[in-house]
């Protein structure tokens, strides 16, 4: 089977683009920053780089003129950035920040493409070797001894680790089910921020040095809110229609993204 990928050098991409490979599929990288892409040949486009809707708009019209499969991967924060209840794909849109916004207007830009046959997933937090921002920064927190103020959090968070991710989106663009579906994804239970923070430590063999902070003080540090409250998410349609299971344990995932941090 023949694939297009974009964003294949990215986080996200390398990952997908083994995961492919190793499944059998003719792997082909396509950038999208100059000129129109062209998907000759191609039976699914996976659609991973960080792009405006026009040009995702490109993209799905170029997709439907080879009669490919389009696999756009959105994110759950097209639904906002925090949930009372575990959200799923009926749950209300409402983004928050132009990365959510941009998400949510090229999944709508998408569905309008007469004939595009598109399938889309819309995952949580993403960790793996090679993760970027703010759970980089927590990972170098533990690993460093630094003393977290999470002690007292109570909340519910859904990750999902970028091997788990691969295998949704592999699943995504060959199961006939996927055809104009959205679906959530996840590693499975949540978690709360002081057990991740305990996994983590355990994963990079640091004690996890944890205090808390009264909740309104706690909002005052940088980055702290992010992490403090609850964004759950109900991955059970892409479990029952498809029958995905995640390939890696979220002890699994932190241990191989443990083993990067800590790479010499």
């Amino acid at each position: 089977m023949r694939t297009f990928v974009t964003g294949a050098s990215g986080f996200i991409g390398r990952s997908l683009c083994a995961a492919l490979s190793a499944a059998g599929h003719e792997v082909v990288p396509v950038s999208v920053r100059s000129a129109v892409p062209r998907f000759d040949g191609a039976q699914a486009v996976v659609h991973l780089a960080r792009a405006d809707a026009a040009t995702t708009r490109t993209v799905g019209r170029e997709a439907a003129a080879a009669g490919a499969r389009l696999v756009f991967v959105s994110s759950v924060k097209v639904h906002g950035e925090e949930s009372g209840a575990p959200i799923t794909e009926r749950s209300a849109i409402a983004p928050q920040g132009a990365y959510a916004e941009s998400k949510a207007s090229a999944e709508e830009a998408l569905r309008a493409i007469a004939g595009l046959r598109l399938a889309v997933l819309r995952p949580p937090l993403v960790y793996g070797p090679g993760v970027k921002g703010n759970f980089l920064s927590l990972m170098r927190a533990i690993d460093c001894g630094l003393p977290l103020p999470f002690a007292g959090t109570v909340n519910r968070r859904s990750l999902v680790y970028v091997g788990n991710l691969a295998d949704a989106i592999l699943r995504c663009a060959v199961a006939p089910q996927a055809l104009g579906r959205c679906y959530l994804v996840c590693d499975g239970a949540p978690l709360s921020t002081p057990e991740l923070c305990r996994g983590i430590a355990q994963a990079l063999g640091r004690p996890a040095r944890l205090f808390a902070l009264p909740a309104p003080l706690l909002d005052l540090v940088p980055g702290a809110r992010r992490l403090t409250r609850s964004l759950e998410v109900d991955d059970s349609a892409l479990r029952g229609e498809l029958g995905w299971r995640p390939l890696y344990t979220l002890a699994q995932g932190l241990a191989e993204t443990a083993l990067w941090i800590q790479r010499p």
